[in-house]
């Protein structure tokens, strides 16, 4: 199958309108879907300390599917207890009156500091502007986009179009708090597809497991994270095609998240090949993005390869040391620091030149199967403690 990078972001999607504002730390977006046919799918954190946002919208994909969602940032309305559900169940309530549909048709997310009670005032005031503005534009999927970022420097949206014509579009936030079972990460997701609640939900489900679980860049779980998709039914699509389209568009969103990690100077990728299943090379790709001596070496541009060999080792994977094979480059230079466990000599000036890159390519050869899997990641600086001292000030 062919496709190809379009612009247009969500709104590339036929059926699709946005709309978004940022004030300060403060953010609203609406996101409406329109077709004959529309179905729905999410997938949410796995951490216990759920916030009431998502229990509201877990709650309506179950009732059905969803028409529009609401998202906020500055406050990510977690650990707000009853409170919070209500919260929750009003910014629903408030949309659904507005497109005249079931509060059980829109989906709520929000993002931004745990432990406090939503600003319904600022979220009221600005609600008529949001939604007077929906249009199915590309500067309304990036208003979007930018209405839900928080400590993210750079606004992460993309859209890709199959050889069928059928579109698929993602605008995402993220930047900390993100660990495997999602980070602290908003994805919305659209198609123009027809595709069944059911195939939906397989389909973002294998992506998710490939792409937003595979990053890391400070090892927490957030209670926020939250991947909706929603297809407006407009064109026929085969199922295989349309997860190759939806596994880009994920994929391309998380190594956005992951060189838009908190203070990240350096995107890191890391590929492991030769394990004796695909869960042995996700363990030990994960460890490797997650180590924070891994990730301090890359920013210090230290040489000191060791430390990717031992987190492979404690990942918990089978492997053999006198089988692994390590390689470090930067998409033009590359450079062969272990064959089968032998150590190449007289490498380290070479990493070091390589380690300055904007993005680090690590791959590992486990050498026992023919597993593999891909991890993402980002160095670990000091802006990042100086971000999270700060956050909430």
């Amino acid at each position: 199958m062919i496709m190809k990078f379009i612009e247009g972001g969500i709104c590339a999607v036929k059926g699709v309108r946005a709309n978004g504002i940022k004030e300060g730390k403060n953010g609203l977006a609406i996101m409406v879907a329109e077709g004959r046919n529309i179905s729905s799918a999410g997938v949410f954190t796995r951490n216990k300390v759920i916030a009431a946002p998502l229990i509201v919208t877990q709650e309506a994909l179950e009732k059905g599917n969803l028409k529009a969602i609401i998202a906020n940032s500055g406050c990510a309305n977690a650990f707000t207890g009853r409170q919070g559900i209500l919260d929750a169940r009003w910014m629903a309530e408030i949309l659904a009156k507005k497109l005249r549909c079931g509060q059980n048709e829109i989906g709520v997310a929000s993002t931004g500091v745990i432990g406090r009670y939503l600003d319904k005032a600022w979220i009221e005031g600005h609600l008529d502007e949001v939604f007077k503005g929906l249009s199915d534009k590309s500067d309304s999927s990036k208003a979007s986009a930018r209405a839900i970022m928080t400590t993210d420097k750079t606004m992460k949206e993309v859209s890709v179009e199959l050889d069928s014509g059928v579109h698929i579009g993602g605008i995402a936030k993220g930047s900390g708090m993100i660990e495997p079972n999602m980070g602290t990460m908003l994805a919305f997701l659209y198609t123009d597809a027809s595709l069944t609640r059911e195939t939906l939900s397989t389909c973002l489900k294998k992506a998710v497991d490939k792409s937003f679980n595979m990053v890391v860049v400070d090892g927490d779980t957030s209670t926020n994270d939250i991947a909706i998709l929603t297809a407006t039914g407009h064109l026929e699509c085969k199922e295989k095609d349309f997860q190759e389209g939806l596994d880009l568009v994920c994929i391309s969103l998380a190594r956005m998240i992951a060189k838009d990690g908190e203070g990240a100077t350096r995107l890191i990728e890391v590929s492991v090949k030769g394990a004796l299943s695909e869960d042995d090379a996700r363990k030990a790709a994960r460890a490797i993005v997650r180590s924070p001596l891994v990730k301090t070496a890359i920013f210090g541009k230290d040489p000191n390869w060791g430390r990717v060999v031992a987190a492979a080792g404690y990942s918990g994977a089978e492997l053999d040391q006198d089988r692994i094979s390590l390689m470090f480059s930067n998409n033009k230079e590359k450079v062969v620091l272990v064959e089968k466990g032998r150590i190449v000599e007289g490498k380290l000036e070479a990493l070091k030149n390589i380690m300055a890159g904007d993005e680090i390519f690590i791959d590992v050869d486990i050498g026992l199967g023919e597993s593999m899997a891909r991890a993402w990641g980002c160095d670990l600086t000091y802006d990042y403690v100086k971000i999270n001292a700060m956050y909430t000030t």
